[in-house]
């Protein structure tokens, strides 16, 4: 994969001092002094550093910052909010959350809003086959409550097995979403499945995920068809391309969709394997764009760690289901990408949740 590599163990490590932190949820900030520029994961953080009587820049992540800034050093602060995770460009806007007191110096602020801690309940459906079982059922709903009960959000979690392998095949791939929620609206499911409609009108964020089979990505004939079943590069962008038009009709909601899925050795090809690679570089790559209400996370990644497949020891044996100690480690990854999304930063925040060290 190109782009970035992550190596979990250490992910997870960070992960556990950071998915929970004192003061900064989402967000992270950068301090420019004019002759120096630092990283810190609070605006309180970079404040402190700040020299006496400086003139800075601070720049601040899009996202949710959960604390209160006294302004003390008494030099010239710029303050300007809603940075991507590169500090490159922006993306969003930065919410403090928190009382803004200036005791000296003086304050120029852009791009920030600072607004009482956000109480309103957020309902949040995690559509799910066996894989996302796994992972579910490694803590993601006892995540979710630690998270409220530490900051007195109120984000309720639901699981569905979706679609429900009864009416409908236990197929959960590109086409079964096209054929599931583009090609048929409104209040009436195909084979009794939910509408994206049906969803939409109960849910504030919608999870949703491909399982393993996915990744058996077979060569395309030339002929792409955006009603075939047949998994090729061709015919899922199609459907991708399909499904964001009308994931985007919706823009009070938001979605996350997981990178599919990997297989392992012995259940794949290395040239399904690299077609399989190449769709899951495009989805975070070019498919999803900043700015709108879509956002990607990267299991792939935390499943392949660059590689074509699923890990040996992320694997129950030879089988491609995640193990239970896999699934314990990327469950509280899938919170952490959940609230980002919640809270803004889905364009700032790490999209495989894992958190990744300032510089």
């Amino acid at each position: 994969m190109t782009g970035y590599r992550l190596n979990l163990a250490a992910a997870v490590m960070a992960l556990a001092m950071l998915l929970y932190p004192i003061a900064c949820i989402s967000a992270t900030a950068r301090l420019d002094d004019g002759t120096t520029i630092s990283y810190h994961q609070t605006l309180t953080a970079a404040n402190s550093a700040i020299a006496s009587g400086s003139n800075v820049t601070i720049l601040a992540q899009a996202g949710t910052f959960r604390e209160s800034l006294d302004l003390d050093r008494g030099g010239n602060v710029r303050l300007r909010g809603g940075y991507d995770a590169g500090f490159t460009g922006i993306v969003g806007t930065t919410r403090l959350e928190g009382a803004l007191t200036i005791t000296s110096g003086s304050l120029v602020a852009d791009n920030i809003t600072v607004a009482a801690p956000m109480t309103d309940m957020v309902r949040i459906i995690y559509l799910h086959h066996s894989t996302g079982g796994v992972v579910w059922d490694a803590g993601v709903p006892g995540h979710i409550s630690t998270y409220n009960g530490q900051f007195g959000t109120d984000y309720r979690i639901t699981e569905q097995a979706y679609p429900d392998g009864v009416n409908y095949p236990w197929e959960n791939y590109p086409y079964d979403y096209w054929k599931l929620w583009v090609d048929t609206t409104g209040p009436i499911g195909y084979l009794g499945q939910d509408t994206l409609d049906n969803l939409a009108e109960i849910y504030d964020v919608i999870v949703f995920k491909h399982c393993f089979p996915v990744s058996s990505v077979e060569a395309d004939t030339g002929f792409p068809d955006i009603a075939s079943s047949r998994k090729s590069l061709e015919n899922y962008k199609l459907q991708y391309n399909a499904l964001k038009a009308r994931l985007r009709q919706f823009p009070a909601k938001k979605f996350i969709v997981w990178t599919g899925a990997a297989l392992t050795l012995q259940q794949n090809t290395p040239e399904n394997a690299e077609r399989a690679r190449q769709f899951f570089d495009w989805v975070w790559s070019t498919w999803d764009e900043k700015g709108d209400n879509i956002f990607v996370w990267d299991f792939w990644t935390l499943e392949t760690e660059g590689g074509l497949y699923l890990k040996p020891e992320y694997a129950s044996g030879e089988d491609s289901h995640p193990n239970g100690t896999f699934a314990s480690a990327v469950s509280p990854m899938i919170v952490r990408r959940i609230v980002d999304v919640i809270e803004g930063a889905g364009d700032s925040g790490s999209i495989t949740g894992a958190t990744v060290p300032v510089p």
